[in-house]
């Protein structure tokens, strides 16, 4: 393998997979220089480098090159979904305190804190956040004002309007969040399926940010314990409306967050193979080659069209299989910001932009790839009214 790698390999953009006899892939990597990256491997000490333990495994090395560092990393994370290798940790999702709201399906859905998706289950998702102790604070308040349930996933439920085959068994007595009114009791008969059902859609309208009625709730209760000289109760709703605002504020964030991150982003590839990409949502929504043609700048305008047009409902619920692309995309423009720079509204002025850049750069005798984000600046500062912005979940 490491002649094999010293002769073919090239230091250029790329992914590469480490192959066992039998053709499963172990591990995927990317690198913004293969050839150096895959040589690396054959120096690392055995066993107490990952390097080395991955090439103990491996019989043969494959790779791809690809246009750009960002390309390599968007491959790298498609293949890693994909094939699922075992020495690749968690899908590569970022490390730092993550956590997500989860509606978990079933007949009497609930809220809860987690760590990082399942990509085996229907469940919703809420996030990606900062704070797990903080979230689930929050959490826990908005359960108490809905009635949510916080019971095990097997707890069997027994609606109110439920028809019983064994009726004459008593049932179990309700937990301690029932008697004291924090639970609606879908388990004992506490409420129909439909009340369940409507407490439950208004929890994702106050997550979605169209109903700030638990907030509302809460505050009621409080101006009525003050009223009532209740002034131990009013500050422990006080406390509880400071949390339940704080997750609220949360998601306001999120939502802005994922809202920016929706731009045409072009990228210089090597020998010329420049891309754009369409990033709609925080995920990468279609890319294509850079219009050479009349043709080929008509085509790219029904894309953008395509991706850019339909109205979609603005929602902090993310589908599982892209929550690790957004993850990506926010590193990405955390890690280098002046990439925002190459980024434009989808405007008709992007590939006449792209060109001004590449004539000036033909007659200065620059390598147009070689700009440092200045003039690509320019040009789209021209081109569009509005600079693209985002915001880094690292704030959230």
């Amino acid at each position: 393998m490491h002649a094999d790698v010293r002769a073919r390999a090239e230091n250029r953009p790329g992914v590469y997979r480490m192959l066992t006899a039998a053709g499963e892939v172990v591990y995927v990597g990317k690198s913004k220089r293969v050839r150096t990256r895959l040589l690396s491997y054959f120096r690392c000490n055995f066993p107490e480098e990952k390097g080395a333990r991955i090439l103990r495994e491996a019989d043969s090395i494959e790779w791809d090159y690809a246009p750009s560092e960002f390309a390599a990393l968007l491959q790298e994370l498609r293949l890693i979904k994909q094939l699922r290798p075992r020495f690749n940790v968690a899908m590569k999702r970022d490390g730092r305190n993550f956590c997500f709201l989860k509606l978990a399906r079933g007949a009497a859905p609930k809220l809860l804190v987690v760590r990082g998706p399942s990509h085996d289950d229907a469940s919703v998702y809420y996030g990606p956040f900062q704070g797990a102790q903080r979230v689930e604070e929050a959490v826990r308040e908005l359960n108490d004002v809905l009635g949510l349930r916080d019971c095990a996933n097997d707890q069997e439920m027994h609606f109110a309007d439920q028809p019983e085959l064994f009726s004459i068994f008593p049932r179990t007595p309700g937990c301690i969040r029932f008697e004291v009114k924090k639970c609606l009791g879908p388990c004992v008969g506490g409420c129909t399926a439909q009340q369940y059902l409507d407490r439950v859609k208004q929890a994702r309208a106050f997550l979605d940010g169209a109903d700030d009625g638990p907030i509302e709730t809460l505050r009621a209760e409080m101006a009525r314990a003050s009223e009532r000289l209740e002034f131990e109760r009013a500050a422990s709703l006080r406390d509880k409306l400071h949390r339940l605002e704080s997750l609220k504020e949360q998601f306001a964030r999120l939502r802005f967050a994922v809202e920016t991150l929706s731009f045409v982003y072009p990228v210089p590839g090597h020998d010329g193979a420049d891309r754009l990409y369409l990033i709609r949502r925080g995920r990468v929504r279609a890319e294509a080659e850079m219009p050479g043609s009349a043709g080929d700048r008509s085509r790219l305008r029904e894309l953008i069209d395509q991706v850019f047009s339909p109205v979609e409902r603005e929602t902090t619920q993310i589908p599982t299989h892209e929550i690790d692309e957004l993850l990506l995309l926010s590193s990405w423009f955390r890690r280098f910001p002046a990439e925002l720079k190459r980024t434009c509204a989808p405007s008709a002025g992007l590939p006449s932009a792209l060109r001004r850049r590449r004539r000036t750069a033909a007659r200065s005798g620059r390598d147009p790839r070689s700009d440092d984000g200045n003039d690509v600046a320019a040009d789209y500062s021209r081109a569009v009214h509005q600079p693209s912005t985002v915001v880094g979940l690292s704030g959230l």
